[in-house]
């Protein structure tokens, strides 16, 4: 394994180059606190995706002058980076380069708690490690081995084959998580619990609208990916039982193997009975519809069924119902009666997204009756 995610323990201060957008810029930063990691000055750019740097040479030569004045640990690239265009910036730069993608992992594995979601993120490192894996190899060879690269002497069926073995170990192992969990869901099953799961971009107050329906106190943080492993706690509507499951947030662009590494997790949005889609109502429009569409795709990607979806637009004690209502249009759900304006933080609506809730899954009961009733009766039905 690479020696980067060792080293960014000792990072504290960064040169953050981003996008020229607010959204791009706030969202990157925020990825960087989560991580630990101090922005001490911001470059920002209309494209990150120059062949050989993902800057140009004329803002390179002025990066260069601010890595010279500000002495940064690390540079963060806020887009994915190719192997080479890494170790363009790092051999001309002489500090370690951290893209989207490395961020991302390095505050996952901070935020990693339980044994299933260590198993996780380690999966996504190794797949990570992968790609860049013959490239790394090739440069070596080559004679460049720049410190970021953490090579060693490894040839390169050794470093791959060693990447791969140690992927297919993990593997296994989520793999008996994953039956673990599956059995878990058998069990509910028979009892006859119907579960809800909360979905929705990170930090939109998916936690604390867990922590308001259950009682619960999770921590809850503006932070970004404060849940990485799913928690079920049981509450009840009217006194019938029901069980409810808090997920990891999602965020743009982030990579299929990252997903297809938390699927074990998030596995849960497409067994459970209803999903909860939190929206963070207050966010400006382009951040909203940007969030939204992230969500949308990455259910969609999930293959969740989308009839099975509650849209509880949180915090909307921080606008008018002027504003929700225009939101509301903007997101093409005011013909959808599967959506409530909430605030997990005052409790307004709670007791009537409960109620959606109840209502929601009854219904789905009695389609599932129909559904099985012989055809032979089901002229009976509806006449």
């Amino acid at each position: 394994m690479s020696n980067t995610w060792k080293q960014i323990d000792k990072m504290n201060s960064a040169i953050l180059i981003t996008y020229d957008k607010e959204d791009a810029v706030t969202e990157a930063i925020g990825l960087c606190d989560a991580a630990g990691i101090q922005v001490i000055h911001v470059i920002k750019q209309h494209f990150l995706n120059k062949p050989k740097y993902g800057i140009s040479g004329g803002v390179l030569e002025k990066l260069q002058e601010s890595v010279d004045k500000l002495k940064p640990d690390v540079i963060i690239f806020d887009e994915i980076l190719k192997p080479r265009q890494n170790y363009n910036l790092a051999s001309a730069l002489h500090r370690e380069i951290l893209d989207r993608e490395a961020l991302i992992l390095e505050i996952f594995e901070s935020r990693a708690s339980s044994a299933e979601s260590k198993l996780q993120v380690k999966l996504a490192q190794l797949r990570y490690e992968m790609v860049r894996a013959k490239e790394k190899v090739r440069l070596s060879n080559m004679g460049e081995q720049p410190g970021f690269m953490g090579i060693g002497k490894f040839e390169i069926d050794v470093y791959y084959n060693d990447i791969k073995h140690r992927m297919q170990s993990v593997k296994l192992k989520l793999e008996k998580a994953g039956k673990q969990r599956e059995l878990h869901r058998q069990g509910r099953k028979r009892i006859g619990f119907k579960t809800i799961s909360l979905a929705g971009y990170t930090s939109s107050g998916k936690t604390t609208l867990f922590n308001k329906i259950t009682g619960e106190s999770r921590e809850q943080s503006k932070s970004l990916f404060t849940t990485l492993s799913t928690t079920t706690r049981r509450f009840s509507i009217n006194q019938e039982p029901f069980l409810i499951a808090d997920t990891v947030g999602f965020i743009s662009k982030l990579p299929a193997y990252m997903i297809e590494a938390f699927k074990s997790t998030l596995e849960e949005l497409v067994h459970t009975d209803i999903i909860i889609v939190v929206v963070d109502i207050s966010d400006s429009l382009f951040d909203l519809k940007k969030k939204f569409a992230s969500c949308m795709r990455t259910l969609g990607e999930l293959r969740v069924e989308m009839d099975r979806i509650i849209f509880a637009l949180n915090k909307s004690d921080l606008l008018t119902n002027d504003q929700i209502e225009e939101k509301i249009e903007i997101l093409n759900l005011k013909d959808s009666k599967k959506r409530i304006a909430v605030s997990a933080k005052t409790g307004h609506n709670i007791d009537e997204l409960k109620n959606m809730i109840k209502d929601n899954i009854q219904s789905q009961k009695s389609f599932e009756f129909k559904k099985d009733i012989p055809k032979e009766f089901d002229n009976s039905f509806g006449n």
